[in-house]
């Protein structure tokens, strides 16, 4: 007689338990015990709750394969889903073995589980475990196919309503109440003041600050009272939300007709532009990929969105000063090269049609499509082909938490007829086309911090806290990256030998990156080296990146006037005939800035059921060796943590998204 204990734990979120029967049968390589029926005296298989058990078998099962799971009703009571989280089995020989599963399980479903040792596809031996491994697979791809969203953009997952999606992937009961309770407070607010519906002009800018009563931040707050001032301006290109457009500049585009003489009056003393492009402390923001972007009518006109060029200046102070904005691309006489030394509300059009702009950008390339879409495709191709025993869905599963559920939802709520998105200048269809350029001109180097940063000259630039704190973030990642795969891939054939994992980067190349030569993606992996930099580039991408150009969305967006996604009325063409009313008139009506605002506070409300980076509450890995990885990976974010926020305290305007313990180990708003 061979006994075994069988510890069973169900998962601790709402409605997680059972009073379902439930049976556990354990597969070995020399033959499988009996179907045992989970049971104690008591109530059994409660949220949260773990349980210890017996399983007997007439003699030693060899070395255990499979934990077969299976729930029958009881009596006639209504069917209720049961969420395993995992079991543990204690052997005759003492040794204690994982059998994660983290899934809900259904009456009349067989769960058949697989220990935690990661295996590699070349590795199985046993034919039970390859059929196991080929069926999990097969299954997965019936579930999660890929889906045409539009011309030129990412593939998606063929889900369109997100009550469809697998039960595991659906959002938490406690998200969805606390995101309708967040959405009712506001509707109420609004309703109640009069601004809900109302198409009325602003009076005075002032009152935008009146808008929500409880739902402000130190840091909105501080935007309200700063955004027309230049160095506050020229703040924001390198540490607010969009800290990805501006380059270092040594040789002014042909188009951008700005002068050495125009700009003289805003440089030292005694300089001039050229030695300061020699200096290094010019730079520009050139916004080209907007030219001819098509945007939706308003009042039966087309709305407008500049193309433009901001020139900076990086001045003895250290701050980075806006000397000079032309709205176009082409050079004309209704095309002026703005100055700071223009009338006032002149200057001041012209910085907020240029953010106008950026903004748009911002959202469909930086936000959208960079980080959402980006993460999508990982996560579709990992669940594609790389089965829960496989090494790099035990590293990335907990990446991709969410994911599906927030941009399933975001895809159906934000692009529909009167939602916020198709609300902006540029609308639903300027978007997509926006989409689609920056996708054909993205690189893998763009997507790689350290590289990106290179590229743009900005290695040297002070008080950029945006590089500073993403290169360490970058290394810390890196450098837990590095350990995981080189630990299960000791040397480079086994990377090339990893048939599932050639298949998963082919695969995001193909339908994420649409198979474009000239980005640089990786089509195949031959080397260590080359797995690790993609795995760096991916949890980056849906941790750090995702919340430095997410978070602060209602801390700089939600004051209108700082980053309108939409302007009203054309850009000015002639010097000397704006005003605040011209202002007033081009920017959203109540209505719309209510919903722009509410937008930006739902999207960045902190949830009750987050995972932070570093946090691995599904216990994928077994074995001492990786779960010491990721005690250290927590410890070096902790550290940065302490660091980032001893540095705040010492500035006038705290960077606080890359800060390791706000950062969602996924993307899941």
């Amino acid at each position: 007689m061979a006994v075994y204990r069988v510890e069973v734990t169900t998962g601790d979120m709402l409605n997680a338990g059972t009073f379902d029967y439930v049976y556990v049968t354990l597969i070995g390589t020399k033959g499988e015990s009996k179907r045992t029926q989970m049971d104690n005296y008591g109530f059994d298989h409660n949220t949260g709750q773990t349980g210890s058990y017996t399983v007997k078998a007439s003699s030693p099962l060899g070395k255990l394969l499979l934990v077969k799971v299976e729930k029958d009703p009881v009596f006639l009571l209504p069917e209720n889903e049961w969420y395993c989280s995992k079991i543990v089995v204690t052997t005759p020989e003492d040794d204690v073995l994982l059998f994660p599963c983290y899934k809900w399980v259904s009456r009349g479903a067989t769960v058949e589980l697989r220990g935690g040792s990661a295996v590699k596809v070349f590795e199985e031996e046993h034919s039970l475990l390859i059929n196991h491994r080929n069926s999990e697979l097969t299954a997965k791809r019936e579930i999660y196919q890929w889906n045409f969203y539009a011309e030129g953009v990412p593939m998606v997952v063929n889900y369109s309503n997100v009550s469809n999606l697998p039960i595991e992937l659906q959002p938490s009961i406690s998200r969805t109440y606390e995101i309708s309770l967040s959405k009712l407070e506001i509707a109420v607010e609004t309703m109640l003041k009069g601004l809900q519906d109302s198409t009325e002009e602003w009076k005075d800018i002032e009152d935008m600050k009146n808008v929500f009563m409880f739902k402000t931040t130190p840091m909105f707050d501080y935007v309200a009272d700063h955004w027309m001032e230049d160095d506050f301006y020229g703040f924001q290109f390198l540490n607010a939300i969009n800290p990805n457009v501006i380059q270092r500049c040594s040789k002014l585009p042909a188009n951008f007709r700005v002068t050495g003489e125009m700009v003289k009056p805003f440089l030292e003393q005694g300089s001039s532009m050229q030695l300061e492009m020699e200096k290094g402390n010019i730079f520009i923001c050139n916004y080209k990929r907007m030219d001819g972007v098509p945007t939706r009518l308003y009042n039966g006109e087309p709305l407008v969105i500049t193309a433009g060029f901001c020139l900076l200046y990086k001045n003895p102070e250290d701050k980075l000063m806006p000397i000079a904005i032309q709205l176009k691309q082409q050079p004309s006489k209704e095309n002026p090269v703005f100055l700071p030394s223009d009338h006032k509300t002149d200057w001041l059009l012209a910085k907020m049609f240029l953010r106008h702009a950026d903004t748009i950008q911002y959202q469909a390339v930086f936000h959208l499509m960079n980080t959402h879409f980006l993460a999508e495709g990982f996560a579709l191709a990992t669940l594609r082909h790389l089965p829960m025993i496989h090494p790099l869905y035990k590293l990335l599963n907990g990446n991709f938490h969410y994911t599906f559920q927030i941009n399933v939802t975001g895809r159906a709520a934000l692009f529909k007829e009167g939602g916020p998105l198709a609300q902006t200048s540029a609308g639903n269809k300027g978007l997509v086309v926006l989409m689609a350029r920056a996708l054909s001109e993205m690189t893998y180097s763009s997507l790689c911090l350290p590289e990106n940063i290179k590229e743009r000259g900005l290695e040297s630039i002070p008080n950029f806290y945006y590089r500073d704190d993403g290169l360490k973030l970058w290394e810390i990642i890196n450098s837990f990256a590095k350990g995981v795969v080189e630990y299960y891939y000791p040397c480079d054939g086994d990377v090339s030998r990893d048939t599932e994992l050639q298949a998963w980067i082919n695969e995001i190349f193909t339908n994420t990156f649409l198979g474009n030569p000239t980005s640089g993606i990786p089509t195949a992996f031959q080397t260590v080296e080359e797995l690790i930099k993609f795995i760096t580039m991916v949890i980056f991408t849906v941790t750090g990146q995702h919340h430095a150009v997410h978070k602060g969305q209602y801390d700089y967006n939600s004051w209108t006037a700082n980053n309108p996604m939409l302007m009203r009325k054309p850009p000015p063409s002639i010097k000397g005939q704006s005003s605040m009313k011209t202002i007033l008139e081009t920017l959203p009506n109540v209505k719309e800035t209510v919903g722009f605002m509410a937008l930006g506070w739902l999207l960045t409300q902190p949830y009750s059921d987050a995972v932070y980076i570093g946090t691995y509450p599904e216990e994928h890995f077994h074995g001492h060796v990786p779960k010491q990885m990721i005690k250290e990976f927590k410890e070096q974010l902790s550290s940065l943590s302490e660091e980032i926020e001893t540095r705040n305290l010492k500035l006038p305007v705290p960077y606080e998204y890359l800060n390791p313990a706000e950062i969602e180990s996924s993307v899941t708003i």
